[in-house]
Parts: structure tokens; C-alpha cells; sequence
């Protein structure tokens, strides 16, 4: 049962409502309110609910004042009880941990699925005949017949490809 209350009083004249049930109002606030409460059953409803619960809490008696640095103490406690509460986190590294390892792994198969789609493309074929055509022996070919033992020889050889393309 999670109902809310909504008081059946007009939001401009709730403040008014209750300085009157507590004998706070006078003046035109007080003939504002009598004007507008002979034509609105919401708002004299809200007031017949009020005035009972006001006549019991006159009877109560005062506490005494708590003083004045009431609100600091009470604020400072606050903030203490939050950061002991945020501290004893048991999971909180786990889950930093946990998350942190989410996005390695999250950008390392980016990384993956990215080498992948761009190292299997297709080359139509004229273009690979083309390109077949136009390939340059390579000087530091695995061939052992053609590797060169020297830095003059791999000059040379590659005097000979430059001599060959013209």
C-alpha cells in the first residue's frame, strides 16, 4: 500500500491553510482565506482533516531546543556515515576490476574484428593480374640463388631492376 497523499486543498492556499489551523494568520491573509474557503469544499475539507491533529500537538510538550549547531552536527554526521558506508565497500574493487577487464577485452576484439574483416578482401581479378604484372622482383628475395652476400651486390642488383623497368 504505497498510496501517496494528495491533499484535496488548492496548492496556493495550503501555506494559509495551516498558518490557520495553527492561529498563525491574520490580516488579509486571514479574510483571503475565509473568502476562498466559502467556495471551495477541497480546501475546507484539507482543513477539517488538519485541525484535530494541530489541537494534539499543542498538547504535547516542547522539546528542548537542541541549540545552535544542531544542523552542523547532524550534517557532519551525515557526511561521515556516507564515506564509512562508500570505504567498507567489500565489491567496490572487484567491480572496478570487473569493469576495467570489460573494456580491455571490449576494445581487443574491436582490434580483432577489424584486422579480420580488412585482411580478407577480395581483389577482383584484372586487378590482381595487373598487379602481378607490374610486381618488382624482390632484392631480399628467400631464393638463395639470389641473395646477396654484400652491400655491393645488393646495389647492384638493384642498379639491375632500375635498369630493367626503363
Amino acid at each position: 500500500m504505497d498510496r501517496k497523499y494528495e491533499s484535496p486543498a488548492c496548492k496556493g492556499y495550503e501555506a494559509l491553510l495551516e498558518d490557520s489551523v495553527s492561529g498563525e494568520i491574520g490580516g488579509s491573509d486571514a479574510v483571503r482565506l475565509s473568502e476562498h474557503l466559502k467556495s471551495c469544499p477541497g480546501c475546507r475539507e484539507a482543513r477539517e482533516h488538519v485541525a484535530p491533529s494541530s489541537r494534539l500537538l499543542r498538547l504535547a510538550e516542547a522539546s528542548a531546543d537542541p541549540g545552535p549547531g544542531f544542523a552542523r552536527d547532524v550534517m557532519a554526521r551525515i557526511r561521515t556515515d556516507k564515506d564509512v558506508r562508500v570505504e567498507r565497500g567489500f565489491w567496490q574493487p572487484l567491480v572496478s576490476m570487473g569493469w576495467r577487464f570489460a573494456a580491455t577485452a571490449t576494445v581487443a576484439l574491436a582490434l580483432l574484428v577489424a584486422y579480420d574483416t580488412t585482411s580478407h578482401v577480395q581483389q577482383p581479378a584484372q586487378e590482381t593480374a595487373t598487379l602481378e604484372a607490374a610486381r618488382i622482383p624482390d632484392v631480399f628475395s628467400p631464393d638463395p640463388a639470389r641473395v646477396p652476400s654484400s652491400r655491393d651486390e645488393v646495389l647492384m642488383m638493384v642498379a639491375e631492376n632500375e635498369h630493367g623497368k626503363h
